[in-house]
């Protein structure tokens, strides 16, 4: 541990911290996606202490994964200590344990990655040292970002030197000179030796990933993102050879390190994409990685930009890659954290603030 902790901390070698109260709110959101995302989109949790250090959180499935954690993860954490990694990892058992019956994936594990993160802010800020120090400390000074969307103009003035593009399939034929199109627009962009990649959202069907495998060749697409469903891991598994040297990748939509497991078990993927805010929050992403590492997978977390995934990218051998979501030239966004690091010349840097070091913007709660 941090050598620069509080002496008010320490007893008998650890300070003693406990968990006074737990609250999770939906925010005010004005520019989410008019989607699933209305109502079911990011969470804030904050974890109050005996101590007066308080710990924020960022976890997925809405207002129903507010319910989760007010009404049940709440009375399992009052009182519990947070002196340590190993309280945290606890805590996370014992929640995962005690909402077996409804949680395992989804929207249980969602709200838990909301509150495994709080934890995890609440020591850093106790200790005064970044989160990416209670992990070790840094293995990387600086993490290369891409911007994932559709304004590849926009994105190469901001300065990324990689590039995600969204492509559907509708079932016309139209769609693989849509493809085609976007991808030659994108190299032109971005260069001959950028990483391009392409996100799917789960719409392409296996005879679609083999064409499109062919008709984008020329353009030296790094990955295809969610092909499949992420119940298609064994049709997954059998797709990867035929689509080399592209990689497939996925997992966004996967949980916790036993979901994991199963890509690692059928050999589904080229590379994993676990989403810290939604798949059980640090302590899972770093037994997920663990699993990788046995497995030989990459791992290159979803939306891995912001804050929450880029200390875990920092302080370990996850891919020196991190996902930020632009959006549109002159579009409208919420802006729900202060403090979070912004690219310069397509990199990312953490801050040594203590925790994830940054702050909730009280307007929008």
């Amino acid at each position: 541990m941090a050598a620069n902790r509080p002496d008010s901390y320490f007893q008998a070698g650890s300070f003693l911290m406990k968990i006074t109260d737990v609250k999770a709110l939906y925010p005010n959101y004005k520019h989410v996606v008019p989607s699933w995302r209305t109502h079911f989109w990011q969470i804030v949790v904050r974890v109050e202490t005996d101590t007066g250090v308080t710990g924020l959180g960022y976890g997925g499935g809405g207002v129903a994964s507010v319910e989760v954690v007010n009404r049940h993860f709440r009375e399992l954490l009052l009182g519990r200590q947070v002196n340590g990694i190993d309280d945290i990892r606890e805590a996370w058992d014992a929640l995962y344990a005690e909402s077996l019956p409804y949680g395992r994936k989804g929207i249980g594990i969602m709200a838990l990655s909301g509150v495994d993160l709080a934890l995890w802010d609440v020591l850093g800020r106790a200790e005064r040292v970044p989160v990416y120090d209670l992990l070790g400390g840094k293995k990387k000074e600086r993490v290369q970002s891409y911007a994932t969307g559709d304004d590849p103009e926009w994105y190469r003035e901001l300065g990324f030197t990689a590039h995600k593009f969204p492509h559907r399939w509708t079932g016309n034929d139209a769609d693989y000179d849509r493809a085609v199109a976007s991808a030659a627009r994108a190299r032109e962009l971005f260069g001959p030796e950028a990483m391009l990649m392409i996100d799917t959202y789960m719409t392409w069907d296996i005879p679609a990933t083999l064409e499109m495998s062919n008709r984008l060749a020329e353009f030296n697409i790094y990955w295809f993102e969610d092909v499949l469903t992420p119940d298609l891991l064994e049709a997954q598994a059998e797709l990867r050879p035929a689509v080399k040297p592209i990689l497939l990748s996925g997992g966004e939509h996967e949980f916790t390190h036993h979901g994991f497991a199963e890509i690692a078990r059928t050999g589904a993927l080229d590379l994993w994409q676990p989403d810290i805010t939604w798949c059980g929050g640090i302590t899972a992403g770093l037994r997920i990685l663990d699993i990788a590492r046995d497995a030989g997978a990459a791992v290159a977390l979803h939306r891995g930009g912001e804050v929450w995934g880029l200390h875990l990218i920092m302080a370990t051998e996850g891919l020196d890659l991190a996902e930020r979501n632009p959006g549109r030239r002159g579009a409208p966004r919420d802006e729900l954290w202060f403090g979070e690091p912004q690219p310069q010349n397509g990199y990312l840097e953490a801050s040594d603030a203590p925790g994830f070091g940054v702050s909730l913007n009280e307007a929008m709660v």
